[in-house]
């Protein structure tokens, strides 16, 4: 079960994504199935095949994407959160063998393609909630357990 939250640069960049396959990738795509279909067999036509796997791909992304979009709530930058981890919170942590880490917790929905983001509904996430720098936090994950110490939060304003 995944958290319906997004911070504000996360939604945006959905609604971006929606908008460019909707009105550009998805007429184009849409062009080059109509010229291939009009050369005649489509059976060894490969445009053909090609581009009306893309555009089922890209229907696919729309309609995740409307649906997400509409379920999702938005959660922006509040000063009370100052001090203490939550929800769109850059986190710098360290563990007992000096390894550091800094990601932003963030939603399900806006991790993939980047390496320095982790959903709000990881383990490390979930430990770190309400903590404060200095706290030491243990994240428990299938792959054991594990003691860490909050560095640094920061919040974009």
């Amino acid at each position: 079960m995944k958290t319906n939250l997004i911070t504000r640069d996360g939604y945006e960049q959905l609604r971006s994504e929606l908008d460019h396959l909707w009105r550009k990738e998805r007429p184009e795509v849409t062009q080059k199935v109509t010229w291939a279909a009009s050369l005649g067999d489509r059976s060894e036509n490969a445009d053909y095949q090609y581009n009306k796997k893309r555009l089922r791909e890209i229907d696919r992304r729309i309609r995740y994407l409307r649906k997400c979009l509409d379920l999702l709530k938005i959660v922006d930058y509040a000063p009370e959160q100052e001090g203490r981890v939550f929800f769109g919170a850059w986190v710098e942590v360290e563990n007992e063998a000096g390894e550091t880490r800094r990601f932003r917790i963030a939603g399900y929905d806006e991790i993939f393609d980047r390496k320095d983001y982790i959903s709000i509904d990881s383990p490390m996430a979930r430990a770190l909630l309400k903590k404060e720098v200095g706290e030491e936090v243990l994240v428990r994950t299938p792959k054991g357990e594990m003691y860490w110490v909050v560095n640094e939060i920061t919040y974009p304003k």
